[in-house]
């Protein structure tokens, strides 16, 4: 195949630039010098006047990336058999095989539930949307499109990417890429905002519905809540809790561990190790269990189908918390409330928010004033008792009636 060369009136160029005529057809060539070595990489586009126009910017982007120390030959020519010649190599690799690469580190190295969450986000979107891109082609438009689409709360969406930029930051070290596309996009702005809120919140139960609750909850079943409404541990918390974890002298109960997707962990956060005084109702619940778990080994509460030891909060809230609600005539609500029932009461009841967070296992006041801050002024709200021994009171003896 013959080729000609034409520079002149019919083609005007700018320094740098050629246009090729070859028998298939006409195109423009850029011509740059890259570590000493002159280097002509070819543009397989029409030499319009546009065209011709584009070319120079692109050449003038090229030096400057060179002069600064930032140029990366795959990024303007992935398919340059030249780029090898400078120790480059095309990279070939797809999202979705990144990922799973990512996914096989992430498990030997988070936590389960935190894993667990990363494989659901995989699996359910990252996978379907983005797996058969080559990461080199993978650009920040691509998210933009995909995440103007979803109709869920701006956390959601958080949670979603969430392996994903690990995956692209993992894979921006490994020199794969030169940048991680969705450090340019502001994910607030592009959720809808009629769901860019969540509907979540506070939801406690009232001192009726408590008392309904555990009248109708029976032995082991009625311990576990009762303790629950009166410590405010999360359900992983009680879950662990063993029998060596109680000080019966002092009246507390130390808190070190919880079980998350049936695996002994540490506590969610440092400040989450704690020590947590057993009101009333909470002694009154573990002087009751002892006759069904204290000789059984170490942990205290036991699932009474099975008679072993609770593995998961689903397993509580599928085999026993929603019967009995039903039975109890409460509207259904997730066993978690039950810490924000004992939250919501301390603070009504006049309890200092330090306090409060701390036998919650927060660092400080923040989440506190965050999610029960109008249980702080109004005493009235929830249980109607200025007192905590005012709002106890009707609950000792409950569970032996």
């Amino acid at each position: 195949m013959g080729e000609k060369q034409k520079q002149g009136n019919e083609y005007p160029v700018a320094r740098g630039i050629s246009v090729r005529e070859l028998d298939s057809g006409k195109n423009i060539r850029i011509d740059f010098i890259y570590r000493g070595v002159r280097c002509r990489e070819t543009l397989k586009i029409e030499p319009t006047k546009a065209n011709l126009k584009y070319a120079e910017r692109l050449r003038g982007e090229i030096l400057n990336a060179i002069s600064l120390g930032t140029f990366n030959y795959p990024d303007y020519f992935p398919a340059s058999k030249r780029a090898k010649l400078f120790g480059y190599s095309v990279v070939k690799a797809t999202v979705g095989e990144l990922l799973k690469e990512y996914m096989i580190i992430a498990e030997k190295t988070l936590e389960p539930s935190t894993y667990n969450g990363y494989r659901k986000a995989c699996e359910a979107h990252l996978y379907q949307a983005f797996g058969d891109i080559l990461v080199r082609d993978f650009s920040s438009i691509t998210i933009r499109n995909y995440v103007t689409k979803l109709e869920v709360t701006l956390k959601t969406v958080r949670n979603i990417l969430t392996p994903l930029r690990n995956m692209l930051d993992q894979a921006l070290n490994d020199g794969l890429i030169a940048s991680n596309p969705l450090d340019k996009l502001v994910l607030s702005k592009l959720v809808d905002k009629k769901t860019r809120s969540s509907d979540w919140q506070v939801d406690p139960f009232d001192l009726d519905e408590i008392k309904a609750i555990l009248s109708e909850a029976k032995e082991q079943a009625r311990n576990l809540f009762q303790f629950a409404f009166y410590t405010g541990l999360r359900t992983s918390e009680l879950i662990a809790l063993e029998w060596g974890d109680i000080d019966w002298l002092k009246g507390m109960v130390r808190v070190s561990r919880a079980v998350v997707l049936k695996k002994e962990k540490g506590t969610k956060t440092k400040s989450g190790q704690r020590d947590v005084l057993l009101l009333p109702p909470a002694l009154e619940a573990l002087q009751n269990q002892k006759a069904h778990t204290f000789l059984e080994g170490q942990r205290i509460f036991f699932n009474p189908r099975t008679n072993t030891p609770w593995e998961t909060d689903g397993q509580i809230r599928k085999t026993c918390w929603t019967h009995i609600l039903k039975k109890a005539g409460v509207r259904y609500r997730n066993p978690y409330q039950t810490r924000h029932t004992y939250a919501s009461m301390m603070l009504s009841a006049g309890e200092n928010s330090l306090w409060v967070a701390k036998q919650m296992g927060h660092r400080d006041t923040e989440m506190i004033i965050k999610n029960y801050g109008r249980w702080i002024p109004d005493k009235s709200t929830v249980t109607g008792y200025t007192t905590v021994n005012e709002w106890i009171s009707p609950l000792v003896g409950l569970a032996c009636k």
